[in-house]
């Protein structure tokens, strides 16, 4: 059985705790400092805009700042000095995240689209005025929508991912613009060479810096979060009943095709392996359709959350007297292996007021390809000293894959006798995932494109860090800057296709996004040993938590602990008020401050001021 590597991840995690007990008696070598670095938004909105009441809005104060040739460093230096009085000093010390959108740099001109070279002076000229040390993010991912670019590139479909049947995405994020770019690498596509283009001058200007000011440089996080992109992006990342994913584009199924051949090498082997009767493989359509709901003309076309042969079991504990010892997977009455815990499940923390933590998750990954057809028991159960009990079961069956042959239905066999968690003085569970008496049936070519498109977005990662890097810039510093689906285990990480790109083998150093519980969590431990990352940052970190005193210390002091080079708290505003909506949102809610109560923000703000104490 394949349940995610939740043995490999626990012993991973097991190990870490042990080292970490180890070196609290064992001399510790010394590390460079360890910088809090916040992403702050406005930093182009000069003292002169701000303190000018005929300023009305927000995009008359960047013209006036534009045109007297001035920027935020002043609001940003006293942002900084009020959280670390007397500049960046000791092991822990403050500096500041500068966001360049590459797109977001052009400006249309007689003889086309060129960069603004006035945009990277002033993204610069903050690295010179604003003496602290500093993460630079270059995005280029679908964020970067925000420039007159955006509005001639999604009139080429070439430059967008695709739905089934060419169907375009029409995505926002909280009012924000989202624009479903290609993962293609292709240098021809348009987006691409904008893209690259602007990287490459971008990265030059950055070379060419004083020396001072590069060594201020601690990190440069490269694309952003670069993943496959699905319907309702703002509230869709669980969705299991009824996927729509990306990319059905004629090019990325182009490469699908190109990399079955080179997976099979013959389409007879392929024909062999996926139970199909293709004549080449320019023939083979990427599997896009839900034979449970639509026709499809062969197996091979069927395309589910599970049709990759992977039924996910996940849900939340909430134990506050700490009595379970582990969760085990018990399928048709056989013990499996353990089920991951401490997984992200933040709403849960907010939807009830005695869960004081967002890591009550629980899910493993079971591999059903190989079982045979008919009805299945699946049963969670937890250990508690010599005893267990169960936290859930569900039964799901397993079509056969000859859509003629009815399953078998005869009842599973399970494990008897247990008691239910719920006895257990203040236990609370619910499992999610799957829903009752799920169908389920496996394509090995569903497995093979949902492969594929976490490659697509592993390569697309690879082309920004190669041309970084030829450019001149420091290899120590390129980082990514990567969403871990994964750590959500309600979220369905086949919607994203990220997983490829978060391996330590992997030429850029590691910069992964945590919120929530994911800030200081037993499996993202776990995770980050048992895949070898380390040296590694966090360019958006936000616990989002208010319920426990010291959580938020406890967070930063665990990555400082695990070794991490920077974390940038998401995020501090210097935008005056009267130029900022009134309206509240998923975002909003977690600018940092003194007197914003919102997801822990004013506490979130006071640790970091302590912080940086140490």
């Amino acid at each position: 059985m394949r349940f995610f590597n939740a043995q490999r991840i626990l012993a991973a995690a097991l190990s870490l705790l042990g080292a970490a007990a180890h070196a609290d008696t064992a001399p510790r070598p010394a590390r460079a400092p360890f910088i809090v670095a916040p992403t702050i938004v406005g930093t182009m909105v000069c003292d002169e805009a701000a303190n000018d009441p005929r300023v009305k809005t927000y995009e008359a104060a960047i013209d006036l700042c534009r045109a007297r040739k001035r920027t935020g460093a002043a609001a940003i230096n006293r942002l900084l000095d009020t959280l670390e009085p007397g500049g960046p000093r000791g092991q822990v010390q403050i500096g500041f995240t500068s966001t360049l959108q590459l797109l977001a740099l052009y400006r249309r001109t007689a003889t086309g689209w060129e960069i603004d070279t006035a945009r990277v002076d002033e993204f610069l000229q903050l690295v010179a005025d604003v003496k602290r040390p500093v993460v630079l993010y270059l995005a280029g991912d679908h964020f970067d929508s925000a420039g007159p670019l955006t509005d001639e590139l999604e009139q080429d479909p070439r430059n967008l991912m695709q739905l089934p049947g060419g169907k375009p995405l029409e995505l926002g994020y909280f009012g924000y613009r989202i624009a479903p770019y290609t993962l293609e690498t292709d240098a021809s596509i348009p987006v691409n060479r904008y893209r690259y283009e602007a990287l490459r001058y971008v990265a030059r200007r950055i070379k060419a810096l004083p020396a001072e000011q590069q060594q201020r440089i601690v990190a440069i996080t490269l694309a952003g979060e670069l993943h496959h992109l699905f319907p309702d992006f703002e509230h869709g990342m669980g969705e299991y009943q009824n996927i729509r994913t990306t990319d059905y584009s004629p090019a990325s199924v182009a490469g699908f095709q190109a990399y079955l051949a080179r997976q099979y090498g013959s389409i007879a082997a392929l024909n062999r392996q996926a139970g199909t009767a293709y004549a080449a493989f320019n023939t083979v359509p990427a599997p896009s359709h839900d034979v449970s709901r639509e026709p499809a003309s062969s197996l091979g076309e069927h395309y589910d959350a599970f049709a990759d042969g992977t039924l996910p079991l996940s849900g939340w504990l909430w134990d506050p007297a700490g009595r379970v010892t582990g969760l085990d997977l018990y399928l048709d009455a056989r013990y499996i292996g353990p089920v991951g815990r401490s997984y992200n499940r933040l709403d849960v923390y907010r939807a009830l007021d005695e869960v004081t933590t967002p890591n009550v998750g629980f899910r493993t990954d079971v591999d059903f390809s190989a079982l045979r057809p008919g009805k299945h028991m699946a049963q969670i159960v937890a250990r508690v000293g010599g005893a267990r009990f169960e936290v859930a079961q569900t039964e799901f069956t397993v079509m056969p894959r000859d859509r003629r042959v009815a399953p078998p239905t005869r009842r599973p066999p399970e494990v008897f006798g247990m008691k239910a968690a719920s006895e257990l003085p203040g236990v609370r569970s619910w499992l999610d995932l799957p829903k009752p008496q799920q169908g389920v049936l496996f394509n090995p070519l569903a497995r093979d494109w949902n492969r594929y498109r976490e490659q697509q977005v592993a390569r697309l990662l690879g082309e920004f860090h190669r041309i970084a890097s030829s450019e001149g810039l420091p290899a120590d510093k390129l980082y990514s800057h990567q969403i871990v689906p994964n750590v959500n285990s309600s979220w369905n990480p086949q919607l994203f296709a990220a997983d490829q790109t978060l391996h330590g083998s992997l030429p850029w150093k590691h910069g992964i996004n945590l919120y929530g519980g994911a800030t200081d969590s037993d499996w993202v431990r776990g995770f980050l040993a048992e895949r070898k990352i380390a040296d590694y940052g966090v360019p958006e970190f936000n616990p989002q938590q208010w319920k426990r005193d010291g959580a938020h210390l406890a967070a930063m002091q665990s990555h400082y602990t695990g070794g991490a080079r920077f974390i940038s708290p998401y995020y501090f505003s210097v935008i005056p008020n009267r130029f900022k909506g009134s309206a509240e949102n998923g975002v909003n809610r977690m600018e940092l401050g003194p007197d914003n109560t919102k997801d822990g923000s004013d506490r979130f703000y006071r640790a970091i001021i302590e912080f940086a104490k140490r």
